[in-house]
């Protein structure tokens, strides 16, 4: 008999997640796992660009309104839609950071944990 592959529930909300991203075209969308990682303050990272503070806000929102009609939860945390450079939003097991390029670049969030394991999703 075939094992039954276990889905974790940060995987179920991961796939919601991006699928709010790829609606309004986030760019670079990638989930870095630290479920590996000693320490790590979350089980997966997701991180996109928006090309700018408009799209930004608008990418978050449509990652927020997917999650909350898909899965019925609402984030934890959100901050960052003051001025749209970086917004969090954070699921506790999951952490979603919505950039504006420059911000991504200068954070680097990819580079820091370069040892978890990073999936790039494709561009729609």
């Amino acid at each position: 008999m075939a094992k039954k592959k276990e889905v974790k529930v940060s995987e179920i909300l991961s796939d919601v997640v991006i699928k709010g991203l790829q609606d309004l075209k986030g760019e670079n969308i990638v989930i870095v796992d630290l479920s590996k990682i000693k320490n790590a303050v979350c089980d997966n990272f997701i991180i996109c660009t928006g090309t700018s503070s408009t799209h930004v806000s608008a990418l978050a929102g449509s990652a927020e309104k997917e999650v909350r009609t898909t899965l019925n939860e609402k984030p934890w945390k959100r901050e960052g839609f003051g001025n749209s450079e970086w917004i969090i939003l954070d699921y506790v097991n999951t952490v979603v950071h919505v950039f504006q390029e420059e911000s991504r670049s200068f954070y680097n969030l990819d580079g820091l944990w370069a040892d978890a394991k990073i999936t790039k999703i494709e561009d729609q």
